[in-house]
């Protein structure tokens, strides 16, 4: 089970489509903090050097960890206070999702949900620098949104 951790949104649907999408013996967890645009873009620009506004960042706590079975076992530092492994922090720009969920047309809910599965799957060591893990990292976003009945085109 994947348990993300959220104020004020129920993100339910989301944790339970990614099951069958990692490997692990334990429950995983993963942090969701949403920032308005300015403070996102203050994140982006200590973090990234980038000095924009951007719609989500990803702060893994695992290194190296893409594709392969997670066992508590190796990483005994790295469990929160429920016993589950931590996989880290997203944080998620609101205005910056509304804003896209416009220019794409579809949902704030399916672009707040991709957001989420974006960022998680950068916590689960997937990235997208090349070709081939860009389609590889699409290809396991797109499995999880259609669990969601989120596809692209639906609204």
């Amino acid at each position: 089970m994947l348990k993300i951790l959220c104020d004020d949104i129920d993100f339910s649907a989301l944790s339970s489509s990614f099951e069958g999408e990692y490997r692990a013996d334990c429950d995983l967890s993963a942090e969701v903090v949403c920032l308005s645009a300015d403070e996102i873009k203050r994140l982006n620009a200590e973090t990234r050097g980038v000095d924009a506004v951007t719609d989500v960042l990803s702060f893994p706590t695992l290194d190296g960890i893409c594709g392969k079975e997670l066992k508590k076992s190796d990483y005994p530092l790295d469990c929160d206070e429920d016993g589950n492994l931590f996989l880290g922090s997203i944080a998620i720009c609101r205005e910056r999702a509304k804003e896209q969920a416009e220019e794409f047309g579809h949902s704030y809910e399916r672009e707040l949900n991709y957001l989420i599965t974006h960022g998680l799957f950068h916590l689960l060591g997937y990235d997208h620098m090349t070709d081939g893990d860009r389609a590889k990292m699409r290809e396991r976003e797109e499995s999880v949104m259609k669990k969601m009945h989120l596809e692209r085109g639906e609204r």
